[in-house]
């Protein structure tokens, strides 16, 4: 059915599902809490980080006793001031500048320069070495993150599976810069990345067994092909904040987007985000429109949900009954085999991303932040994984019918 015999009376109305409703009483909550509590990028739940110097880009930035939003803030540091970062949880570092100390939103800072705590025989050996010519290599890790700089300070771009191939570039101080088969490059930790002979035998492990994280790999039906993937919200939008941990679904719904990014681009398709940082808010109306700008086959919007009823799980929504529901229906039937959380099927939705779009679109809602429970799993990054890798073979089924 054609879209426009959708077309109903409110043409700017801004994403919010029809079932399950949002009440009002989250969009206040996400609205005044979206600047007490900090962006939140989601990394393993405990990590720790060589020291380094990172720089605030803030005009003022909260210093919390623990890693969480709703902590006692201790001090506040300027925008601009140099701090040494020597712990990382939940997407919070552990930073001290001057007589300050505390925890504070790893989205508002960014790597100034070396480690802080490294030596100066350890610094010039660093100097001394000179980027390798490019060798193959394989994780060895089940995942491993990709950042954008040489460092845990960095923000994560990417990831990676055990036995995926990349190309080493370059090295610095115990990091790898790679670039991987679909042609993105980052930087990776050394001690699991394995090169050599070694390497050989398990990339040809790779090409002959199967993926375990759904029952059927994504099909050669994507190469060539336009994907728009869009992370929900952004910028001044947090979208949902989660009513247990505190997390913002603007920071789920962009890592979210890039592994399903990386998904496509491994199996050969061309991928456009609508946005690739936390503080980018494109208009619902340019979303839809990039669509079409680029010629794309498919358009995907990635988002988490919200629910006064205690609900769980995923939900899918078309907007036509034509090539919309095929293509929900594809991802859906893909989500249902299991990533963790149960599918509650498909959904018609009056969502101007949808209903304004002349490509086949699907938004996607992958767990509830309004059940403890749902939030608990969609933060972790085997989650996220598991629901991009599901999504990437749904789109690749709808265009093998």
């Amino acid at each position: 059915m054609n879209k426009q015999l959708y077309h109903l009376l409110k043409p700017n109305e801004a994403k919010q599902p029809t079932w399950p409703d949002r009440p009002a009483v989250f969009k206040r909550i996400a609205a005044a809490a979206g600047a007490a509590l900090l962006g939140i990028i989601l990394t393993s739940p405990t990590a720790q980080a060589d020291s380094y110097t990172a720089k605030v880009y803030a005009t003022s930035l909260n210093v919390r006793s623990e890693p969480a939003g709703g902590a006692a803030v201790t001090g506040s540091v300027r925008g601009g001031t140099l701090v040494t970062v020597s712990k990382e949880q939940h997407g919070w570092l552990k930073i001290q500048t001057g007589n300050t100390t505390g925890w504070v939103a790893g989205y508002y800072l960014k790597k100034a320069g070396g480690t802080a705590a490294s030596s100066q025989a350890t610094v010039t050996a660093a100097k001394k070495r000179t980027s390798p010519r490019s060798t193959t290599a394989v994780v060895t890790a089940d995942s491993l993150r990709i950042r954008s700089g040489p460092g845990t300070g960095y923000d994560v771009i990417g990831s990676l599976e055990a036995r995926d191939a990349v190309t080493i570039l370059s090295r610095r101080s115990g990091w790898l810069k790679i670039r991987t088969k679909g042609g993105a490059i980052g930087w990776v930790a050394e001690p699991y990345v394995t090169a050599g002979a070694s390497a050989a035998s398990a990339a040809g492990i790779r090409r002959t067994s199967s993926s375990t994280a759904v029952s059927r790999p994504a099909s050669a039906g994507l190469r060539g092909k336009r994907i728009v993937v869009d992370p929900g919200h952004g910028g001044d939008d947090p979208g949902m904040i989660g009513t247990t941990y505190g997390t913002m679904e603007k920071d789920l719904n962009l890592q979210t987007a890039l592994y399903l990014r990386d998904y496509l681009e491994a199996a050969g398709a061309r991928v456009t985000m609508t946005r690739t940082r936390g503080n980018e808010r494109p208009a619902l109306s340019s979303r839809a429109e990039l669509a079409q700008s680029v010629s794309a086959s498919a358009f995907i919007s990635v988002h988490f949900n919200s629910s006064p009823k205690k609900i769980s799980g995923t939900l899918t929504f078309f907007y036509s009954e034509s090539d919309d529901m095929k293509l929900a229906r594809a991802i859906e039937n893909r989500l249902s085999e299991g990533i963790g959380l149960k599918s509650n099927g498909l959904s018609f939705g009056n969502y101007l991303i949808l209903r304004e779009n002349e490509t086949p679109a699907a938004l996607v809602e992958l767990g509830f932040l309004t059940n403890s429970a749902d939030e608990s799993i969609v933060r972790r990054s085997s989650y996220q994984r598991k629901a991009a890798r599901a999504i990437a073979d749904g789109i690749a089924d709808y265009f093998s019918q």
